[in-house]
C-alpha cells in the first residue's frame, strides 16, 4: 500500500478522512494539541510551524501522498490572533505544497468557502476571492501560496462539515443536539446560507481531489440552506424537542469575525470527476442511525 500523510488527523475532518483513507493506504497522521490513537493509522506529534521538523517527517516516512487539513480554522481566533494562525494557516501550508514539489508527489489542501464575501453565491472556482474575515484572507494567501510553490497542488474549498464526533473533535451540531435536548434556546441564522456536507462525504471527496486535481476544486453540497432551515431538518430527523428553536439574523449579532451572509458553492466540476454528496436529509438519517446506536 502506498503512504498518505493526513496532517491534523486529530481534528474533525481529519478523523474522518483517515477512517476513509486506511482502506486504500498506509497512514500517517499528524496532531499537535490534542493526542489520540487511530488504529491502523501511526500517529505523529509534530509542530507544523517548526520547518525543519516537518522535513524530517517527509524524510522519514517518504510518502507518496499528503492531503494537508491541519489549521487554526475558528473565524473568531484568527480574527483575535492573526499572527499565531497566520504561522499554521499561511507559512506551513506553503512550505507543505514546497515538499511535495520536492518530492513530485500528489498534495491536496483544505481550503473554505470562506474565501468569498458572500454577495454573489452560488460561487465557480473561477470567481474572485474577496474575503471579510482574516481566516479567508489567509486561506486565499494559502491557496496562492501553495499553487505558486506547487501548481499541481489540489485546493479544496470546503463548506461547512457535520457528523459525528470524534474523540477529539465535534462538527457544530452536537453543540445544536445538547442545547435543544437541555431545553435551552438555539438561535439559528435566517440570512446566513451554506451548501453543507457531512464528513462521510467530504473525505472521499478530498481522495477523489487528490487523484485528479491540479488547482481549484469546489467540494460543496447539493442543497443551499440557511442555518436555520438545516437546525429544523435536524430537529425532524433526530427527533428533538422544536419549542427552543428560534429563527434570528446574523446582522443583529457582532462577533469578532465579520462573516458573510452566502458562501453556497456551485461544485459542479467536482460533481462531474464522481463527486457525489447525498442529499442532506440522507445525511442526516445516517447520521442518526450512528448517533441512536450509541445512546
Amino acid at each position: 500500500m502506498k503512504k498518505l500523510l493526513i496532517t491534523g488527523a486529530s481534528g474533525f475532518l481529519g478523523y474522518h478522512l483517515c477512517q476513509i483513507a486506511k482502506q486504500e493506504w498506509e497512514v500517517s497522521g499528524t496532531y499537535f494539541s490534542h493526542s489520540l490513537e487511530i488504529p491502523d493509522i501511526k500517529m505523529l506529534k509534530v509542530d507544523l510551524t517548526d520547518f525543519q521538523k516537518l522535513k524530517q517527517i517527509f524524510s522519514d516516512f517518504q510518502p507518496a501522498a499528503v492531503i494537508h487539513t491541519a489549521a487554526l480554522s475558528q473565524p473568531n481566533f484568527c480574527q483575535t490572533h492573526p499572527e499565531e494562525s497566520y504561522a499554521i494557516n499561511v507559512t506551513a501550508s506553503s512550505n507543505i505544497a514546497g515538499l511535495c514539489a520536492d518530492y513530485s508527489i500528489p498534495c491536496a489542501f483544505t481550503s473554505t468557502d470562506l474565501v468569498f464575501d458572500g454577495f454573489n453565491a452560488p460561487y465557480r472556482e473561477t470567481d474572485p476571492v474577496c474575503p471579510i474575515n482574516i481566516y479567508g484572507e489567509q486561506k486565499v494567501m494559502a491557496e496562492q501560496g501553495m499553487l505558486e510553490r506547487y501548481p499541481k497542488t489540489a485546493v479544496c474549498r470546503m463548506p461547512l462539515i457535520f457528523g459525528m464526533e470524534t474523540p477529539t473533535a465535534t462538527s457544530f451540531i452536537q453543540s445544536f443536539i445538547q442545547t435543544l435536548q437541555q431545553g435551552k434556546q438555539l438561535n439559528l441564522f435566517t440570512d446566513e446560507f451554506r451548501t453543507p456536507v457531512s464528513g462521510k462525504t467530504a473525505a472521499p471527496g478530498l481522495l477523489l481531489a487528490l487523484e485528479k486535481v491540479s488547482g481549484l476544486i469546489h467540494l460543496g453540497g447539493k442543497q443551499r440552506i440557511s442555518r436555520y432551515d438545516f437546525g429544523r431538518l435536524l430537529v425532524e430527523i433526530f427527533q428533538l424537542p422544536d419549542n427552543g428553536l428560534k429563527a434570528s439574523r446574523q446582522q443583529d449579532v457582532k462577533m469578532a469575525a465579520p462573516r458573510p451572509s452566502d458562501v453556497s458553492l456551485d461544485s459542479s466540476k467536482a460533481f462531474s470527476l464522481g463527486y457525489q454528496p447525498v442529499s442532506l436529509e440522507e445525511a442526516l438519517q445516517d447520521l442518526y442511525k450512528d448517533f441512536d446506536s450509541k445512546i
